[in-house]
């Protein structure tokens, strides 16, 4: 089991470490890589594996709404302790609720349970996406268009690739490769940006980032737990979500909080600690996943 958990946290660590290692010593523009990750690369992942017919969507139904429980129920189990500490609930919930399911998740998930775990964490990624970019932004600005969050590539992504899916329409082999191809980009590049946003860790709001640390993973597996035990899910679908629950707050609410001015220096603390946390976290999780016999 240790020898499981190793191989599958070290390469994660590692493409993470060169990054760090990488903006160590270089000036890089982490914003346009992350732009072109997150307008080229995932949607044609996210778009490649929605629109696969070897993908039987309708078996994954299950798993998204037990996502979507996860993420909104984070946010209801924090709100009386954010209130009960005195905490801003627009600069600690969303945290909180929206977690690293694609830099860290979709990686962290292939290496742990091999490629056929691919389109669960495609779809724990998508479920997560949908609600920062509905739920999330509206909870920042309730002003926010109908029309600028349905832009977002991501969420094109997903309709286009679910249209071709329930459709049956065939795409060319060649199609599919190329896509899977520049789909196959942003894992490594997720990680390796990751990398280099650890170099930006704030340690001046420390509490509030120990917090974050212990109460973001606390409250996903403690609603895991109910929808495990409720939903008859497939072993790898469990394993997956177990590792979706305990994962930290995902870097793009540091990104949405500077755009929003929602005390980004804050949000950065709750975003860099709990990330580091999950040095400690996923272990842990992994042990669990793998004693169980899951997968």
């Amino acid at each position: 089991m240790v020898g499981q958990i190793l191989s599958t946290l070290l390469p994660v660590f590692l493409i993470a470490g060169c990054g760090a290692l990488y903006g160590r010593y270089r000036s890089t523009d982490i914003q346009s890589m992350n732009a072109v990750n997150m307008e080229l690369f995932v949607p044609m992942l996210v778009f490649a594996v929605l629109a696969d017919q070897q993908a039987p969507l309708a078996d994954y139904a299950w798993l998204a709404t037990a996502a979507a429980v996860i993420v909104l129920g984070s946010g209801l189990l924090l709100w009386p302790v954010a209130k009960l500490l005195g905490l801003n609930l627009k600069t600690f919930l969303p945290p909180m609720m929206f977690s690293n399911s694609g830099n860290m998740g979709i990686p962290l998930i292939v290496l742990a349970f091999g490629e056929a775990a691919l389109p669960a964490a495609i779809v724990l990624f998508i479920v997560e996406m949908l609600l920062h970019f509905s739920v999330g932004l509206y909870m920042l600005d309730p002003f926010t268009s109908l029309l600028k969050r349905l832009r977002v590539p991501v969420v094109l992504a997903t309709i286009a690739g679910l249209a071709v899916n329930i459709g049956g329409v065939a795409l060319p082999g060649w199609l599919m490769e190329a896509l899977n191809m520049l789909g196959g980009i942003c894992i490594p590049l997720m990680l390796f940006t990751l990398g280099i946003r650890m170099l930006d860790v704030d340690f001046s709001d420390w509490k509030l980032g120990m917090l974050g640390a212990i109460a973001c993973p606390a409250s996903g597996l403690i609603l895991a737990w109910p929808m495990i035990a409720l939903l008859d899910l497939p072993g790898l679908q469990v394993a997956s979500l177990w590792v979706f629950a305990a994962l930290p707050p995902a870097v793009l609410n540091y990104m949405v909080a500077e755009q929003y001015r929602q005390e980004p220096h804050k949000v950065a603390s709750l975003v860099l600690i709990s990330n580091l946390g999950s040095l400690l976290v996923m272990p842990l999780v992994l042990g669990l996943v793998f004693s169980a016999g899951y997968v």
